[in-house]
């Protein structure tokens, strides 16, 4: 879900071809799921009132009305305004307020100023979100062969940008929330388990050559592509189960943000110049740790996986561990090999929870719960090309200055997360639900 949080959230799309006798069925499938995946949003929004709509934090968060109004803007813009001869934009003054980044567009609307924007209202963006809609619906059914095969693709992008919008509004409201002394949630029941912290334990993989990115089979992001050979240089280890909370109090107690040695330079500049003392949504209070929930505040569940880490928190950590962060290619030979499930959006929980426990043979929870940190820097895959167009504005020009994540969160949507997947920030970036696993080079 991705800013940079709205850049890893846009990504081009690599779809199979569609076969013309297939295109019946294509028209329940796109207008069903479209239909689905738009109303995922608005349920998400339901529990808010117009002025939760209208919050923003920080430059990096936008307003919940903001991301509600820039998917349907997308679908306008890519698709209805290309293809409907004739077709009457909602409103005019959208193509540039609800532009995110897309400079072969046109203009955009400065994003620190999206929470200015008290017009339209929320009740005007419902009426886009409709009027955009039923377009999309009209066209699905009515346009001919040539034009459905060239919708398609960008449909399915659409759904998948939406989306990841759906996963950004969520950790943009909770930041925003987290500025409230009131502490509103909402009222997700993500309360701790009570378990017993189990402690890490490590399962070996070989290394050598191996495949990684999307094998063309379903929908990815351009940045996920082409599928290439990658070299693993020895043999490693993977923990069985991401960080959690228990392993962060250590680190703390034992003054982990006090040793300049544990952390690299960048983020020990980072430490000082923030007077970070504590993972974000932490606080202490009588000498006892609390945690920031979508459901408020509570406790700690030393059991529970640890979100909300920088890189620099992850790497500082994995060095306190003995241990270090796993390359992309090294955690998705292992994810290639498990089923995509775990602790999505699904549960309505919003937040992590205890991972099950390991069969011994391969890592749990390595989907869902937290996006996880690796050690590699964000960069095109061998042969990379961006689309044409605007489209290819997508993440060719942001593969620079940023870190891979892998895995989804709790605030991913079922169903959108793969091993291929590849999400990527800043290394100081935290408010996303972003967590890490350790990993060891066997000699």
């Amino acid at each position: 879900m991705s800013n940079n949080a709205e850049i890893a959230t846009d990504a081009a799309a690599a779809d199979p071809p569609h076969r013309a006798d297939d295109s019946g069925a294509l028209r329940v499938r796109l207008a069903e799921r479209l239909a689905r995946v738009r109303a995922a949003t608005e349920t998400l929004v339901a529990p808010l009132r117009a002025e939760d709509q209208n919050l923003q934090s920080m430059p990096e968060v936008s307003p919940a009305k903001w991301h509600r109004a820039h998917t349907t803007w997308f679908f306008e813009t890519f698709i209805l305004a290309a293809e409907l001869p004739g077709y009457q934009p909602f409103h005019p003054a959208f193509e540039e307020l609800f532009n995110s980044y897309y400079n072969a567009v046109g203009r955009q609307h400065p994003r620190p100023r999206r929470s200015l924007l008290s017009r339209p209202d929320v009740e005007e963006v419902g009426q886009y979100r409709r009027h955009v809609d039923a377009a999309m619906q009209s066209l699905i059914a009515d346009c001919d062969e040539p034009c459905l095969a060239r919708v398609a693709p960008l449909v399915e992008l659409g759904m998948n940008h939406e989306q990841q919008h759906q996963e950004l509004l969520l950790t943009d409201l909770k930041h925003a929330f987290s500025f409230n002394p009131l502490a509103p949630g909402l009222g997700t029941g993500s309360q701790g388990s009570g378990a017993a912290p189990r402690p890490v334990a490590f399962i070996e993989f070989e290394g050598g050559m191996v495949e990684v990115g999307a094998d063309g089979r379903e929908f990815c992001f351009d940045n996920e592509t082409p599928r290439h050979q990658a070299w693993l240089p020895g043999a490693f280890a993977l923990a069985d189960r991401p960080v959690n909370c228990g392993d962060f109090l250590d680190f703390i107690a034992d003054g982990g943000y006090r040793e300049p040695l544990l952390w690299l330079s960048d983020g020990w500049a980072w430490v000082q110049e923030n007077g970070i003392e504590g993972p974000m949504y932490w606080t202490r209070r009588d000498g006892d740790w609390r945690i920031l929930t979508l459901d408020g505040a509570r406790d700690i569940d030393p059991a529970e996986t640890m979100c909300h880490l920088s890189f620099y928190e992850a790497h500082a950590f994995a060095e306190w561990s003995n241990a270090r962060l796993p390359t992309e290619a090294e955690w998705e030979s292992v994810a290639a090999r498990r089923p995509c499930r775990g602790n999505f959006a699904g549960s309505g929980r919003f937040h992590p929870g205890t991972p099950e426990q390991s069969d011994g043979r391969q890592p749990a929870a390595m989907f869902g719960d937290v996006w996880e940190w690796t050690a590699s820097a964000y960069g095109p895959y061998p042969g990379f090309r961006p689309a044409a167009g605007a489209i290819g504005e997508y993440n060719g020009k942001f593969m620079a200055n940023q870190m891979v994540l892998r895995g989804g969160s709790c605030a991913t949507p079922d169903g959108h997360a793969r091993a291929s997947y590849r999400n990527f920030f800043y290394p100081a970036d935290r408010w996303q639900f972003s967590g890490a696993r350790l990993a060891k080079d066997i000699e």
